[in-house]
């Protein structure tokens, strides 16, 4: 008889991985045990060499559907003859590394249940089990037991306990487990807070209120959803009024993929993601359909989503259709996971509330991704896949924490051989995205028994991550932002080489004070070198030129012409201004009166939007790139010139032919093409790989245009995939420079 001891760490709590091993070891006519703790799972196996061999093998090779297994290490010990196997209670230790699960959409298996006029969960929804539903959202710490999660003031039923306490059922352990007659309770509010109805016909109410053209909220798995109609103009056109959000598209959940079908046109690789177990917000085309127009004004992009937590199932049951589901938050605030905060805040957009009793602890955001060369590409990290882990080459000495941006922030932390990054936070603009940013600290924290040691931020001395790690008696090491990028996409590749990284955002604080966001670094895991960058410009009036596209582009103007040629010109960005205005910006560009210089690509593309009259203000970030996007046309070949001069990318002679130039698809057909010809003519000056890093690069057109010619060429390049492009990808980038 052998006996062995294996360790297994990764994502292998509230997943079924001890039921699966229970089944697995009998199965191979296996004795032993196994159990969790808060470094991950142990199990003892006896039994023959042959049976633990085919045990291991099929662990590795087909664990439970949402388990990752980062590592499985295996010991001889001596046999102590068990005669069974069995599943033991969690042990706590001293030191803990476990990784936590992130929610994850109902599975078919419940859909069913729920369906199932003879199952005692028929319509019950909060239906969940080891394969799917709430984890991170739930989890106060670990190890993942009950006890340890907003689950625990809710005593099991008969079946239930029944169901939880037998190995063989996918409820084995599943903490949240409940039905209607023990778990957490569905209950509809009006705005002034007076209770209307509860459980099954709190729902079929709300849906006939939704029919008739309310706007209400209902709780999610991580937060709150402002809901309505998605068809109609009114109703959607109202929720714009009240949510002061003038044209920022809003994500659209359908009922199920037939319905969407109805609505978009997606490939098989989209259609496999939006069915996945995450079930992500994907972008994909819109085509002509009954949606109002106010779902996304001007683009032909829609944030698409189907049906992912039983209380969304029911809801459809009773919908005529698709329904807006965008974060119930205030501006620049996260998604708010509290029914009183919602009457609060935004008692003025909402009629009627949904909730349930079942606390939310840690708030948690919808994903959204889009497919880029037929791959999963994630814009923003949260639900379905964050908590996000990576395992390192090899284990760091210090307990590390990285704080991130200003926009789009998010945590990392460093233990071990452990990377983990925090779910999206959001953008660190207000009191309460603060606590949250400070509150998503503690929490993480609390999870690992973690202190850190060293602690890792931006150089921007206004960044309120900044200055909250300045504040802390911990050392502090600050990262360039665009280094950081440049370090996030080589972590996800745990690349530890000399590459050459094209960053390209909006905007980051640079090495000499000024505004960067158009570099290219020759860079490895501990240092950089700027070779390339395109040239400064500046931003007339500051913060408020990139609301206005039109500045950024009189900028460009005054770079290239006199104030007189340029009050001469007759094209939409001299004519967005009066002769006064441009008379009086010039005299503030000549002496620089807060006018920041800026190398920004993300600047760039917001001139572009003025020069082609795509627009001369935006109200959300990224609406010009989207814009300019659409407007792109492939059969288009030719792109406008420009100059390289020590270091320095020129576009003086750019701007000089765009104004000859009026149709926007050629504009941006050139302008795009002009960013692709850059790229690779720098990139054929080094014998390096190739890193394309920032919000810029989620322009999946230029992308995709760039990846293209570099294969063309034989040139190897990396772009994030699994961790966001954008400032959501910093804190890894921070964490990596110091491991």
């Amino acid at each position: 008889m052998k006996a062995v001891y294996i360790e297994v760490k990764g994502i292998v709590q509230g997943v079924g991985f001890r039921p699966f091993v229970f089944n697995l070891a009998i199965s191979n006519n296996l004795a032993g045990w196994v159990n969790n703790d808060d470094r991950g799972v142990n199990i003892v196996l006896e039994g023959s060499s042959l049976n633990i061999e085919n045990f291991i093998e099929t662990l590795k090779k087909t664990p439970p559907p949402l388990a990752k297994i980062d590592s499985l290490e295996t010991k001889e010990i001596k046999a102590k003859e068990y005669k069974k196997f069995e599943i033991k209670k969690s042990e706590t230790t001293s030191n803990k590394t476990t990784i936590i699960s992130p929610d994850m959409a109902i599975c078919e298996d419940c859909i069913n249940d729920i369906n199932d006029k003879n199952n005692f969960r028929y319509n019950y929804a909060l239906t969940n089990c080891t394969n799917c539903g709430p984890r991170y959202s739930i989890i106060k710490t670990v190890p993942y037991d009950r006890c340890n999660t907003s689950m625990s003031d809710f005593i099991m039923c008969e079946d239930c306990q029944k169901e939880y306490e037998e190995p063989s059922n996918r409820r084995y352990h599943a903490q949240p487990v409940s039905c209607e007659k023990c778990g957490p309770k569905i209950a509809l509010y009006d705005k002034n807070n007076n209770l209307i109805s509860e459980d099954n016909k709190a729902i079929e109410e709300i849906a006939l209120k939704i029919n008739s053209g309310e706007i209400v909220a209902i709780k999610g798995m991580g937060g709150f959803h402002l809901i309505c109609d998605a068809t109609n103009d009114k109703t959607v056109e109202l929720l714009r009024k009240r949510k002061n959000r003038p044209a920022k598209p809003f994500a659209v959940m359908f009922k199920d993929i037939k319905q969407l079908k109805e609505f978009a046109d997606f490939t098989k690789k989209e259609e496999e993601i939006i069915t996945s177990k995450e079930k992500p917000i994907t972008l994909i085309k819109a085509k002509s359909s009954s949606l109002s127009f106010f779902v996304a004004p001007n683009i032909d992009r829609l944030g698409c989503f189907i049906a992912y937590t039983p209380l969304h199932i029911i809801l459809f049951k009773y919908l005529k259709n698709p329904i807006i589901a965008t974060s119930a938050n205030l501006s620049d605030e996260p998604i708010i996971r509290q029914k009183d905060e919602l009457l609060e805040k935004l008692a003025n957009v909402v009629d009627f509330i949904l909730d349930y009793d079942r606390e939310i602890v840690n708030a948690c955001d919808d994903s959204v991704v889009q497919v880029v060369n037929n791959e999963i590409s994630v814009l923003r990290n949260a639900r379905g896949y964050a908590p996000t882990s990576l395992k390192a080459e090899k284990k760091t000495a210090k307990k590390i924490l990285a704080l991130g941006a200003n926009q789009k922030a998010t945590i990392a932390l460093a233990f071990e051989d452990n990377l983990i990054l925090s779910p999206h936070i959001g953008d660190l603009n207000s009191i309460t995205s603060l606590e949250y940013f400070e509150r998503t600290i503690e929490t993480f924290k609390r999870f690992y028994d973690f202190e850190p040691e060293l602690i890792v931020c931006d150089k921007h001395p206004n960044y309120e991550s900044t200055k909250w790690a300045l504040k802390q008696n911990i050392k502090t090491v600050q990262i360039q932002h665009h280094y950081a990028h440049a370090l996030s996409t080589m972590a996800e590749y745990g690349l530890d080489e000399d590459v050459l990284a094209f960053c390209f955002d909006g905007t980051g604080y640079g090495d000499d004070g000024n505004i960067w966001g158009g570099e290219v670094f020759l860079a490895n895991k501990k240092e950089y070198k700027r070779v390339n960058h395109f040239k400064y410009f500046r931003l007339i009036a500051g913060e408020k030129s990139i609301k206005e596209p039109k500045r950024v582009a009189l900028s460009l103007f005054f770079e290239t012409f006199s104030l007189d040629e340029v009050l001469k010109l007759d094209t939409p960005t001299k004519n967005a201004f009066s002769e006064n205005e441009i008379k009086l910006l010039h005299t503030v560009w000549q002496k620089g009166l807060n006018a920041p210089l800026t190398s920004s690509v993300g600047r760039i593309f917001d001139a572009v939007a003025s020069f082609s009259s795509i627009a001369q203000t935006q109200t959300y970030e990224g609406e010009t790139g989207l814009q300019i996007e659409q407007a792109y046309d492939k059969k288009i070949k030719e792109f406008y010139s420009y100059e390289i001069k020590n270091g320095n990318i020129d576009l003086t002679k750019a701007v000089e032919e765009l104004i000859k130039d009026k149709q926007k698809e050629l504009i941006c057909s050139k302008f795009i093409n002009m960013l692709v010809d850059i790229i690779i003519t720098i990139s054929l000056k080094y014998d390096l790989p190739i890193v394309l890093t920032g919000g810029v690069f989620q322009n999946k057109t230029l992308l995709e245009l760039v990846c293209k010619k570099l294969e063309k060429e034989g040139k190897k390049y990396y772009y994030s995939k699994r961790v966001p492009l954008n400032d959501g990808g910093i804190a890894l980038g921070q964490l990596y420079s110091q491991i």
